[in-house]
């Protein structure tokens, strides 16, 4: 350990000088195992790990993120997976290992953005995990240690330069946190608040009931937004975050956003999807981001005659938008957080249409009575957190 590490260069090559250090003079908490992490590298590694300790620390299950420019592409805990979500996220041929599972959760449910990400894991790194992460691309990894089978897997992604940093599991920071901006420094209390089951005990809607599973799903969405940046709002089915809309001026892009990719996930499920016949010898990333066009509207993008042959060994047909309007129509139980108060009914709307059936927020709008009444409308059990969850 020591008490400063020299980067690269800052968020941009003309950045320089850049470092990482602490300043009361104490060792810093990590070490660098392997290859040379960046300046983005670290806020993603140092974001995504506190990420992955809070949802284990909730949920008491382990827990892994897929960060992508300091912002979740992806977090889950660990769950058994289904056959299809299996196939879906390419990983029925492997062995997984609860941890694993956690990663391939995180991983899967959109893997466009999770494409080169930053790996946050809560538990030691097995081989069932490395052996995952080593066919993926991906730029680095945290975790509070390594097996020393996953650790030389893991050494032998890019060219032996993969990025693979521990951290001390128990380190805690300081309780007051500094930035500076414009040469100017800002200080305020760090982000404490404890995100359980209490802060989801203010149902405000018709329908009360709340299940367990909705619970543990609602506290996943608020613990993932808590480490995104805002605005943001995250949809969570079955233990994994399924879409997240980060960085948008206002909710309802959020909303949109992150609906658009749960209905991606979930469209990744459709029968025409899973029977698509892929051309030998496709590489990976290009398989989904055909499946990502087939989906879409531009789907003759990837259809029209000369270039379906490029990506598939067989003609399909197109997945027409009646087909997909009927197949979200069967998506349920979807929990849905928001890091500030919806501020118009149209964020309801937009949310049941893929699915939603729970929603935690902080409530506190003038307008609160009309997004209460547009869940109501549809049957959905919301509870007001009094909480807001920026994260800047």
């Amino acid at each position: 350990m020591s008490n400063e590490l020299t980067l690269k260069y800052g968020c941009n090559p003309n950045q320089k000088p850049s470092r990482i250090f602490m300043q009361d003079g104490s060792d810093l908490p990590i070490e660098v195992l392997n290859g040379k992490p960046g300046y983005i590298n670290f806020l993603d590694a140092f974001n995504s790990w506190q990420l992955v300790k809070e949802l284990k620390a909730a949920v008491g299950l382990p827990a892994a993120a897929s960060f992508k420019h300091v912002s979740p592409a992806g977090a889950a805990v660990a769950c058994e997976l289904s056959d299809t979500l299996k196939k879906i996220y390419f990983v029925d041929d492997l062995t997984l290992s609860p941890l694993a599972s956690a990663y391939a959760m995180a991983r899967g449910a959109d893997r466009m953005s999770s494409y080169g990400d930053w790996i946050a894991l809560s538990d030691i790194c097995d081989r069932e995990t490395a052996t995952l992460i080593a066919r993926e691309v991906s730029d680095g990894i945290i975790a509070p240690g390594y097996t020393e089978e996953a650790l030389a897997i893991l050494k032998s992604k890019r060219k032996g330069g993969y990025n693979i940093v521990s951290i001390q599991p128990d380190y805690r920071p300081a309780p007051v946190e500094h930035k500076d901006v414009f040469g100017i420094t800002f200080e305020q209390g760090r982000n404490e608040i404890l995100i359980d089951n209490d802060m989801l005990s203010n149902v405000i809607t018709e329908n009360r009931e709340i299940p367990e599973s909705a619970k543990r799903d609602l506290m996943i969405s608020l613990i993932t937004l808590k480490y995104t940046q805002s605005n943001s709002v995250c949809y969570v089915k079955g233990g994994q975050v399924i879409g997240v809309g980060a960085g948008q001026q206002s909710r309802i892009h959020c909303t949109r956003l992150a609906g658009n990719k749960a209905d991606v996930w979930y469209l990744r499920q459709h029968p025409k999807v899973l029977g698509l016949k892929f051309k030998e010898g496709i590489r990976r990333p290009d398989r989904d981001n055909t499946i990502d066009v087939y989906i879409s509207d531009d789907y003759m993008d990837v259809l029209a005659d000369g270039i379906w042959e490029n990506f598939f060994a067989q003609k399909p047909e197109p997945l027409t938008r009646e087909e997909k309007r009927a197949w979200l129509d069967t998506l349920t139980d979807v929990a849905l957080g928001s890091d500030a108060f919806f501020p118009f009914g149209d964020n309801i709307e937009r949310a049941h249409k893929s699915g939603v059936n729970y929603i935690a927020q902080p409530g506190g709008s003038i307008r609160d009575d009309n997004v209460i009444d547009t869940c109501n409308k549809y049957g959905i059990a919301m509870a007001f957190t009094g909480m807001r969850l920026f994260h800047h």
